[in-house]
């Protein structure tokens, strides 16, 4: 439990570049007290640099131990490009969505610049049984999906809001590759999204597409689906997510 909370606050800090305590708690639902002293232990092993009063950094020594960059800025110059792009070519909203310690987060939305209409999905967090970014997750995530139990909340008519049910849908993204939301959370609104990361581990990350029922009809989503696994195939490549033995023979 002891080195769980101390990831959970590490791969936070690591994904948002820099993290405030309160954020922390946010996210990971630790107490306060329990924050601080977990966030000054690391920060005196050097895994976490102060910055500013109670906000903090990857520090040096976990940085010279895994050498890479994988803050929302760093992944965000590589998939804004390309979701802007998709943004522009289907006139619709893309996103990039990114599991944030027990919760799935949109951390950015391209929209379309051709002046057509588009539906905005917002930032922030959401439910992992009710929204194609989260499901999209948790279908690769046994960690994740394990998470979805008791009372689940009902958003409209369409949400599923027993967990056997939500097993079920997550089974079948896990065999198409991509997850739907259509009117689950908000009437009239469809979503569809892809898993993106590291082939290796399960991923933590999610790029999609939300748009009205009128737009996004059944056979729209099925091809959307299929083009955004592609994306996400290339985008893990251009991010050189190649498995580790891959990449050590490749060397």
């Amino acid at each position: 439990m002891h080195l769980e909370r101390l990831t959970m606050i590490l791969e936070l800090v690591g994904q948002k570049g820099e993290a405030t305590v309160a954020e922390i708690c946010t996210h990971t639902d630790l107490p306060k007290a329990t924050a601080y002293r977990l966030v000054n232990d690391l920060a005196e092993a050097g895994l976490l640099d102060p910055v500013a009063k109670g906000q903090f950094a990857i520090g040096y020594r976990l940085k010279r131990i895994t050498g890479n960059d994988e803050t929302d800025q760093a992944l965000l110059h590589v998939i804004s490009p390309v979701l802007r792009h998709a943004a522009d070519n289907h006139g619709a909203a893309f996103f990039l969505s990114r599991l944030r310690g027990k919760a799935v987060e949109i951390i950015a939305v391209e929209t379309p610049d051709s002046g057509v209409s588009f539906l905005h999905p917002g930032l922030g967090r959401r439910p992992l049984h009710a929204c194609s970014c989260s499901k999209a997750v948790a279908a690769f995530s046994p960690e994740v999906a394990s998470t979805i139990s008791g009372r689940l909340k009902a958003y409209t008519e369409f949400t599923h809001t027993d967990p056997a049910e939500v097993a079920a849908e997550l089974e079948v993204i896990r065999r198409r590759g991509y997850a739907e939301c259509v009117e689950e959370i908000e009437r009239g609104m469809c979503s569809v999204a892809a898993p993106l990361g590291p082939r290796w581990q399960s991923p933590d990350m999610s790029i999609g597409a939300t748009g009205s029922m009128r737009v996004f009809t059944p056979a729209f989503r099925k091809r959307l689906g299929q083009e955004l696994i592609t994306m996400a195939d290339e985008l893990s490549s251009h991010l050189r997510w190649a498995e580790p033995e891959l990449a050590a023979a490749s060397a």
